[in-house]
């Protein structure tokens, strides 16, 4: 009996070398990796011309609002951005309106999901009120919850570390991660204080009342708390040379905790924050180049666990606002993160056995999908094309996304997504969305495996 589907005349990423080598998929699997002449006959085949197969992406802090927030992105609009990028599967943030934050809103969004998505979704909640909650959030599905200790989003008081370390407790029984946007409140409200009392108001001073030292008190704070729970922590976006040292104390002290960095505090500092003004405002903000330099440090180093776009979008109306403390904070993503990373692959900074690592497979596993994150037989066949010789100039205007912006406009970049297959099915071929909305599904959560 002939596959389903052929990936021919391709090039593969094999235990961090690229070889040529073709991909059969069968039932939306991966069923072999293999030179042309070991590959199985097939009722499709697809010439990839000489093309690179990767995993697709697994971006772990999406902003897809919709609902109420639906004129900024849908479901639609959101995955449809992610299939342009070489991303087959997104985690969706809670912070919507209303705020996902028990099993009912998160059954809700999974239905919407469901009838509009082209790639896959899975799901973040925030703490509800009540504790006793938080079984039926983790049996709906929900594959982590996420705390903000900036301001409160959902229904845990952030000051309260006594019921912060009760959340924390059920949460581990549940064997679920709880990811953190780690900047602490009362230093970030007592330096807007500061910094609005000076009458400044150009963006490098939005910079200054969010400063290195709210990420690195908060990262400490919540490491004392992981200590005492034995909960898996996920730190979102570190953007400082202080916050990663006090991320670093936390796992030399042997905690359960794991970071991402972005895209936008890899490849942008103040510099490009006095050039694009405030669409360049997102949270935590762009930093000094000394801690970009550390960022690629630790990269380099095998210390960052994850890379994820935060994708942020909002309407330009909202980023364009006179004041910076009534800017919507926030960067889209979703379309620049692989091609970005690939033009740092070309320039010998990243290895691409690494990229594959810190956007797919450590995803997978830090959040528990299983059969995803790498090819390999059996896994299911979420597949991002890329052409690495390819270069262009990316252009904000033709992004799928409904945020048509980006602090990376007009960037060159060496690196071309030219397809992108989920579960086996095609879902993006030369920047055109082929799948019809609704096609992909939700990603509920599973158990772990005891070790």
């Amino acid at each position: 009996m002939p596959v389903d589907t052929v990936l021919r005349n391709a090039r593969v990423v094999v235990r961090g070398r690229i070889v040529e080598a073709g991909l059969a998929i069968d039932e939306g699997r991966v069923f072999r990796i293999a030179k042309k002449t070991n590959l199985p006959q097939a009722s499709k085949k697809i010439d990839l011309k000489g093309n690179v197969i990767l995993p697709g992406l697994i971006d772990s802090h999406v902003h897809l609002r919709n609902k109420r927030l639906a004129y900024k992105e849908d479901f639609y609009s959101g995955t449809a951005a992610a299939a342009a990028g070489g991303v087959t599967l997104v985690i969706d943030m809670p912070n919507n309106k209303p705020v996902t934050m028990d099993s009912i809103s998160l059954r809700e969004r999974m239905k919407l999901a469901e009838k509009r998505a082209v790639v896959n979704v899975a799901f973040y909640s925030a703490f509800p009120q009540n504790l006793k909650e938080i079984s039926s959030i983790v049996k709906e599905g929900a594959v982590a919850f996420k705390l903000y200790m900036s301001k409160q989003i959902g229904g845990l008081d952030i000051s309260d570390y006594g019921l912060l370390l009760r959340a924390f407790n059920t949460v581990a029984e549940k064997e679920v991660p709880v990811a953190v946007h780690a900047e602490d409140r009362r230093i970030l409200e007592s330096e807007r204080r500061k910094m609005e009392k000076t009458g400044h108001k150009d963006v490098e001073t939005y910079a200054k009342a969010r400063p290195p030292e709210a990420e690195a008190q908060s990262i400490r704070q919540i490491a004392q708390l992981a200590k005492k729970s034995r909960v898996a922590i996920h730190f979102c976006h570190v953007s400082s040379k202080i916050g990663l040292n006090a991320f670093l104390a936390a796992k030399k002290d042997g905690l359960n905790v794991t970071c991402e960095v972005t895209p936008h505090h890899l490849l942008l500092h103040l510099k490009h924050l006095k050039t694009h003004k405030t669409l360049a405002i997102t949270n935590p903000p762009l930093r000094k180049n000394k801690d970009v330099v550390s960022l690629w440090s630790a990269l380099n180093q095998g210390f960052i666990d994850t890379i994820a776009s935060d994708h942020a979008p909002h309407t330009i109306e909202e980023k364009e606002v006179e004041s910076i403390w009534e800017v919507k904070p926030g960067i889209p993503g979703l379309e620049t993160t692989l091609p970005l990373l690939l033009n740092e692959v070309s320039k010998g900074r990243l290895p691409i056995a690494d990229l594959i690592k810190l956007t797919s497979e450590k995803p997978a596993s830090i959040f528990n999908l299983k059969n995803r994150g790498s090819l390999v037989e059996g896994n299911w066949a979420d597949i991002a094309v890329v052409d690495l010789k390819r270069k262009y100039k990316i252009n904000s205007s033709n992004f799928h996304s409904k945020a048509k912006y980006s602090p990376f406009d007009r960037w060159i970049v060496k690196g071309k997504v030219t397809k992108t297959f989920v579960e086996g099915r095609i879902v993006m071929d030369d920047d055109e969305i082929v799948a019809k909305p609704g096609t992909s599904q939700t990603i509920r959560r599973m158990r772990m495996n005891h070790q």
